[in-house]
């Protein structure tokens, strides 16, 4: 295994541990508030995926820079600044989203979870078009 693969597999690790944590917590927060869980149970949940979501997201983009600059792929490549427009797009909005939890309802919450995990899945897919 060269260096560059072993990259471009904690990249991937990186956005399966990002994308699945989102799937998963919006399941695991529909569970709870069926169950009747206190919201202090949800903002647990919340913290602890926040905690596990930065520090993929920070490997993803550690990663992401490290390829682009060994592969010598431009940063001005369409395909490469669209999938960058939809990373930045949806750390942004993970951060508006975290800073106004407590203020916000919670559909309010679940529609911008929701708007990032379409966004984070479009990563995906801008990914596999990449080069």
């Amino acid at each position: 295994m060269t260096s560059l693969d072993l990259i471009k597999w904690v990249h991937l690790l990186g956005a399966a541990v990002w994308t699945g944590g989102l799937i998963t917590l919006a399941a695991l927060v529909v569970a709870l508030r069926r169950a009747g869980a206190d919201r202090s149970h949800l903002q647990a949940a919340a913290r602890q995926f926040g905690r596990v979501s930065w520090t993929a997201l920070g490997l993803i983009v550690a990663t992401g820079i490290w390829q682009v600059e060994r592969i010598g792929l431009s940063w001005t490549y369409g395909r490469l600044v669209f999938k960058l427009v939809l990373v930045g797009t949806v750390a942004v909005l993970a951060f508006l989203h975290q800073i106004t939890a407590k203020q916000t309802s919670a559909a309010v919450r679940g529609a911008l979870q929701g708007i990032i995990l379409v966004l984070s899945v479009g990563i995906f897919g801008a990914a596999t078009r990449l080069l």
